[in-house]
């Protein structure tokens, strides 16, 4: 990125949309040791419902980070696995994971902190 470039405008700025959606990351990571299935996904993932799973999935795919393959048979099947593109993001998202668990509580404590200063202001 040069120096004149307009950050809105920026590559990077792409890939902090990527991985700005709450479900993304969390998919892509539950994807790292192979393709799953759509239940073992909502099971490794938890939380997660049917429809936003399939909305992220969707917008993976659609951004050439996952492919989806379908099984022919008796009930028919999908998985989902990383593409080789999707497969560069484990490394920066495992970076940001470990950002986290480091400064996660420091984190924690600004908000509780904010949260306290706001409630008190109020009253």
């Amino acid at each position: 990125m040069t120096t004149d470039a307009r950050l809105a405008d920026c590559r990077a700025r792409l890939a902090f949309d990527l991985l700005s959606h709450t479900w993304n990351a969390v998919v892509i990571w539950a994807l790292r040791d192979g393709p799953r299935r759509p239940v073992e996904l909502r099971r490794v993932i938890g939380g997660i419902s049917s429809k936003v799973l399939t909305e992220t999935l969707r917008r993976l795919r659609s951004n050439g980070l996952v492919d989806r393959q379908a099984h022919p048979g008796a009930p028919p099947r999908v998985e989902y696995r990383l593409t080789a593109l999707g497969r560069t993001l484990l490394a920066p998202i495992d970076a940001v994971g470990a950002w986290a668990v480091e400064h996660g509580d420091e984190v924690m404590a600004a908000q509780e902190a904010e949260c306290t200063a706001t409630h008190s202001r109020s009253e």
